[in-house]
């Protein structure tokens, strides 16, 4: 009897390893039902299970310095550059998510070694045309929004938006701080309105009229378009223009969803496998057609609504790097809040 328990044991013990092994625990700050969806599509072709711990960027980047070596996550995923980049420089990160997919498939400039780009966006734009003539918008960059031509007409997201800390440490990678806190000036003095809502918000105020142009995310017009947030979103969609800035130098600022590897993850092996499998075509395919991003691998296209409605000629900023947006995310609040910058 004795020895039957002893085996039964190990049998326990052995089952029990093998099931850690064969799972990976995602903290996961992208909310969106079509990720969950891809995610039953991993185990169901890898048999590893995958264990959602869902809820908020700032929430779960806390949870996972606060647990330190006890923390049973090994990918965080969210998006922007700027949050992976800021759980690096915590120390929360490790070397290793490298693999012959991600090395085929994801520029340098979208990736490191502890995190890397699993979908595409661009922060753009947006105008009325109605009120905004083909002449103001010629050769428009992100550094012309502080000219004064656009006073009273411009409308933009806080100075604590992920997004823009992104956008404006972007500028200071490419002009530095000192240029950039003049540009920030500029900005405020263009404002038609002190910054609030989200991305959404600033594509609906241009809409009805409150301001001329707004700067926003590439998706969430294709998102307005598709009618999932309701009748007048949708209505005030189809009256504004996307408009793509510095063509005619560096190229539009683009930014990420990514996948970080956590310090200590449990299952490093597994993490590396769901980071390959979201960046397969068929993934992909998911990625664009349901959150109408940009897909990070060649040889797929964006959702029609995007193609259809942004467009796929235009130039991309490949050159700068998205591991600057954490790097320079502090520099970029400070020159905000500096020039009154709500």
């Amino acid at each position: 009897m004795k020895k039957i328990s002893i085996l039964a044991l190990i049998i326990s013990l052995f089952a029990s390893a093998f099931a850690i092994a064969n799972e990976v625990n995602v903290f996961n700050a992208r909310h969106y039902k079509a990720d969950a969806e891809m995610y039953d599509k991993f185990t169901a072709a890898t048999g590893i299970k995958v264990n959602l711990i869902n809820g908020k960027s700032g929430a779960l980047e806390k949870r996972i310095a606060e647990e330190g070596a006890d923390s049973s996550a090994d990918l965080y995923i969210t998006a922007d550059a700027g949050r992976c980049g800021a759980m690096d420089a915590k120390g929360l990160l490790q070397r290793g998510l490298s693999s012959a997919t991600i090395k085929a498939s994801v520029p340098q400039n979208f990736r490191t070694n502890k995190w890397v780009g699993v979908a595409k966006r661009a922060r753009i734009i947006y105008y009325s045309p109605e009120r905004v003539s083909g002449a103001e918008l010629s050769g428009l960059t992100y550094e012309g929004l502080a000219d004064p031509k656009w006073k009273g007409r411009l409308v933009i997201r806080k100075s604590s938006n992920i997004y823009n800390k992104s956008l404006v440490a972007s500028l200071i990678a490419n002009n530095g701080k000192k240029a950039t806190a003049e540009w920030a000036k500029g900005v405020v003095a263009n404002m038609a309105r002190t910054p609030k809502g989200n991305d959404r918000a600033q594509i609906m105020a241009v809409a009805a009229g409150e301001a001329d142009i707004a700067v926003a995310n590439t998706y969430y017009l294709a998102l307005m378009l598709s009618g999932k947030k309701g009748a007048e979103q949708q209505a005030a969609a189809k009256k504004v223009k996307a408009f793509f800035p510095n063509q005619q130098g560096r190229g539009t600022h683009m930014n990420i969803s990514c996948a970080a590897l956590v310090k200590g993850a449990p299952n490093k092996a597994n993490a590396i496998a769901l980071v390959d499998f979201l960046l397969s075509p068929e993934s992909q395919e998911h990625f664009t057609n349901n959150t109408f991003e940009f897909p990070m691998i060649g040889g797929v296209s964006p959702s029609p609504l995007v193609v259809n409605n942004l467009g796929l000629d235009f130039k991309q900023d490949l050159a700068t790097k998205v591991s600057t947006y954490g790097k320079n995310q502090a520099a970029a609040l400070e020159v905000m809040t500096a020039a009154g910058w709500k």
